[in-house]
């Protein structure tokens, strides 16, 4: 622990006024003696004055331990006390008033503040049971919202007329960040969120000029205005988008007349793929239409000249080829046209993606209770996902069972799934009397029957629907015969629902809205005078090789998360693990837990860097020991082609701001005075979270200091201890 300087200064004037009481004394006795009396004092002194300097010192050191003791007691231990109530005030923990000592009365304090603050905690949580009883209607609304746009399989924002990003759900996540330049860098999490700008992805003139279309649709009295534009991402995608005004809930005057816009409703929609499919059909049916065209011209005038009557028999066998190959030639366009993916009518089918497992499971029960058989699904691969229209597929499987059932009485069926290659191969499989080949074709074109119930379909359309495969084969050896369904695999095959989001912290659904963010035009422009509650963080860590970044140690994971409008999104967070390009020291690597493994294949600083700065874009930065991190970043910056311009705050210089008087400030110690879990620690993202918690802890005892913009936390920060350390 640091000494106090006012305690310094303290023991320092005790021990000049106890030398200047001594030196005092002396002249006084001197001035009563006789010169001889003088004389013969000095001849008795002279020889002993070390012990006299000597005295002096042992009763300086007494007089400082006295100081020590009276400052510790009366000065240090009330500081303590008082920033240990503060920490209670924010829920923190009620060791921080045991570890605040001093004398009797003091702990008597202590004690009689936390009898207090656990009677406050008791009436909070009777406010807080009453809360939730009159609120549990508006609960249930927001629950259904956040359900509703979660599972909503349209992608929407919504966003207020500043362009930042109010609401959106799960769909337009995942598919906005299909749209970042490099989304496989934290998974494109630097396009969307919270507080975020749309102008990120979308350009702000096509915006604007759609709000002043719908804006003069409102003023002709129009109820439900809406403007719709195609335009290309900066990924190079097509995205279609809808737009539709939020209307403030004070714009309609008494008289009926519109007011103002208060944001507006985005539906996005990516069309690249279908306007290219619509493009190659386009295409063939314009080459078949010109090809076409040239056979005919050439089979007529073919025609017209065996409609002579003085044609040879050598003309007319040239002119009889010339029709054939045409006609050949025209056949073959078509056969090639009716084969090709971009005409195939019956793949446009609407499919969506569903765990294989599921899928299985659901055919079981349909089988079981349509054609009263056992059947067993042992054999599934659980990381199978399928892109399927399953309420035929499941028909066309259950009407294959009665089939077997009720016309060769087979008794036991299988179910078999696993992937192969780019597709999945999905086994109904019996054991029983042989079935005849024309039998299969039979059943694979015929409309599908469940017993008595006939189905408009039949398996070879179902098939079709899918652009897959379907064959029987036979295994001789084993004595089985099964149907072959060769599906579909999803997309990134389940790669959502297996994801490690170990740092999630929590189960329920995440947010994806924040209203009040409609209210922050009342915020004032100057980034320094805002009030921190209302500022917008990246709070990020890193984990490096070693300490000496000036040294070539570098970095190797970047975990950080966002806070906004004094929420922690702890869903919208950037995860990456970095190649350093050098090995991990063997020592480093028991602190953070990455190997060279882990990093092995991983994106370079130069790659991972500028999707951090936009991640970052428009927010302050914080860290714990910020200097450290910040200089590791900063020695890549020319190399990445970025440069990181916006404010930074420490939360460890902030901790010296609020709790000058306790011993530590590393963020285990804050953490635990603030009795906030550390889960994920020597993690950078797991860093991030806890450094999060301690700023959004930190705010309310620095406005109760009176620091409350940015510039005076920061000015604050620049005057403590801690602000001296460089990197």
């Amino acid at each position: 622990m640091r000494i106090a300087p006012r305690l310094l200064l303290a023991v320092a004037g005790a021990a000049l006024a106890l030398a200047a009481w001594a030196a005092l004394t002396a002249w006084l006795v001197a001035a009563a003696l006789q010169p001889s009396e003088r004389q013969a004092v000095a001849a008795l002194l002279g020889p002993r004055l070390p012990l006299v300097v000597l005295a002096w010192i042992a009763g300086s050191a007494v007089l400082a331990w006295v100081l020590n003791q009276v400052w510790h007691r009366q000065v240090r231990a009330p500081a303590r006390l008082l920033e240990a109530t503060r920490i209670l005030g924010q829920g923190g923990s009620r060791t921080a008033l045991d570890a605040a000592g001093g004398n009797r009365e003091l702990r008597a304090l202590a004690a009689a503040i936390a009898e207090l603050a656990a009677e406050r905690d008791r009436l909070r949580d009777e406010v807080a049971q009453e809360v939730a009883r009159a609120s549990k209607g508006v609960q249930q609304e927001r629950n259904r919202l956040a359900a509703l746009m979660s599972e909503l399989s349209q992608s929407v924002i919504v966003c207020n007329l500043d362009g930042r990003i109010l609401l959106y759900n799960n769909r337009a996540r995942l598919q906005v960040r299909t749209l970042s330049q490099t989304p496989r860098i934290a998974g494109g999490a630097e396009l969307i969120g919270i507080g975020r700008s749309i102008y990120a992805v979308l350009d702000r003139e096509l915006v604007a000029h759609a709000l002043d279309d719908v804006g003069q649709r409102l003023a002709r009295g129009a109820t439900h205005p809406s403007s719709q534009f195609v335009t290309a991402t900066r990924s190079g995608q097509l995205m279609r988008v809808q737009l539709a005004p939020v209307v403030a809930a004070d714009a309609t005057a008494n008289d009926g007349t519109p007011g103002r816009i208060g944001g507006f409703v985005l539906m996005l929609d990516i069309i690249t793929r279908s306007f290219e499919e619509a493009l190659a059909r386009d295409q063939l049916l314009h080459e078949l239409v010109e090809s076409s065209r040239a056979s005919l011209a050439s089979q007529q005038a073919a025609l017209e000249m065996l409609a002579l009557p003085d044609v040879d028999e050598t003309m007319r066998e040239r002119f009889m080829a010339v029709v054939r190959q045409e006609e050949r030639a025209m056949a073959t366009r078509l056969e090639a046209l009716v084969r090709s993916p971009a005409y195939d009518l019956r793949t446009r089918w609407p499919l969506e993606d569903m765990r294989g497992a599921d899928l299985v499971e659901a055919a079981r029960r349909r089988i079981e209770a349509h054609c009263e058989r056992p059947v067993a699904a042992d054999d599934v691969d659980p990381r199978v996902w399928l892109r399927v229209d399953s309420f035929s597929l499941l028909q066309a499987l259950a009407s294959l069972s009665c089939r077997l059932v009720d016309e060769f009485g087979i008794r036991y069926l299988q179910l078999r799934l696993r992937a192969a290659g780019e597709r999945a191969q999905l086994d109904l499989v019996w054991s029983g009397p042989p079935i005849s080949t024309e039998t299969v074709i039979h059943w694979e074109r015929d409309p599908m029957r469940l017993r008595d119930q006939s189905l408009p379909l039949s398996v070879r359309d179902v098939v079709d629907r899918h652009g897959a495969e379907m064959w029987f084969e036979r295994e001789r050896v084993r004595h089985e015969a099964f149907f072959r369904f060769l599906l579909p695999l999803a997309p990134a095959a389940g790669a959502a629902d297996t994801a490690d989001d170990a740092l999630a912290l929590e189960t329920s659904r995440p947010e994806y809205f924040d209203f009040d963010l409609f209210r922050s035009d009342d915020i004032p422009p100057e980034l320094d005078e805002r009030p921190l509650a209302a500022l917008a963080y990246t709070v990020f860590d890193t984990e490096t090789t070693g300490l000496a970044p000036s040294q070539g140690d570098q970095i190797i994971q970047i975990g950080a998360t966002r806070i906004v409008n004094g929420k922690l999104l702890r869903h919208e967070c950037f995860d990456q693990l970095v190649d350093p390009g050098r090995a991990i020291p063997a020592a480093s690597i028991p602190i953070h837990g990455i190997t060279g493994d882990m990093v092995a294949g991983q994106p370079r600083i130069t790659e991972v860097l500028p999707t951090f700065h936009a991640y970052a874009q428009d927010t302050v930065l914080v860290a714990h020991n910020a200097a450290f991190d910040m200089r590791f970043l900063q020695l890549q910056e020319a190399a990445a082609g970025v440069a990181f311009r916006q404010p930074v705050l420490d939360t460890l210089l902030l901790s010296a701001v609020v709790h000058a008087n306790q011993a530590s400030h590393r963020l285990e110690d804050i953490a635990a005075r603030f009795d906030i879990p550390l889960l994920g620690r020597h993690t950078a993202l797991g860093d991030a979270l806890v450094t999060a918690e301690i700023l959004l802890r930190l705010i309310p005892l620095l406005e109760a200091m009176g620091i409350r913009t940015l510039r005076q936390a920061r000015e604050a920060s620049e005057r403590t201890f801690y602000a001296r350390l460089r990197y």
